[in-house]
C-alpha cells in the first residue's frame, strides 16, 4: 500500500504510516455492538459485550449475574437484559461450527 500523504510504500495492514504518521485507514471503520452468533447462552447479549470489549465471555456473564443479585436489582438485571435483547441488533456472522466431523473406520473382514 502506497501512503496518501508522502506517497512511500507501507505495509498492508498498517493503520498509520511508518514514515509521516497519518492515518491510512477510513475512520469510518469501527467495531459495533451487536449480539453475538457465536458465543451465546440465551440471546447473545454477554456475548457481544464480550466480543465489543474484547474480554472473556464468562467474565461479563459473572460480572452481569454478580450486579444482578445486588438487593433489587435482580429484576432490573433480567430487565436491562430483556431491553438489551430487543436493542442491541443480532450480528451479521454466521456461526462457526466447532465439532470435527467424525471419521468412519473401514472394518475390513478377518
Amino acid at each position: 500500500m502506497i501512503c496518501s500523504r508522502c506517497d512511500r510504500e507501507i505495509s498492508d495492514a498498517s493503520n498509520f504510516c511508518n514514515f509521516c504518521g497519518s492515518r491510512q485507514r477510513s475512520s469510518s471503520f469501527r467495531k459495533r455492538l451487536s449480539r453475538s452468533t457465536r458465543d451465546s447462552k440465551i440471546a447473545g447479549v454477554c456475548g457481544g459485550i464480550a466480543e465489543y470489549l474484547d474480554i472473556d465471555p464468562t467474565l461479563v456473564r459473572v460480572i452481569w449475574v454478580a450486579l444482578s443479585v445486588v438487593p433489587g436489582g435482580i429484576i432490573g438485571g433480567g430487565l436491562a437484559y430483556l431491553l438489551a435483547w430487543l436493542i442491541i441488533p443480532k450480528s451479521a456472522e454466521t456461526p462457526v461450527a466447532t465439532a470435527a466431523p467424525i471419521e468412519q473406520t473401514a472394518k475390513f473382514p478377518t
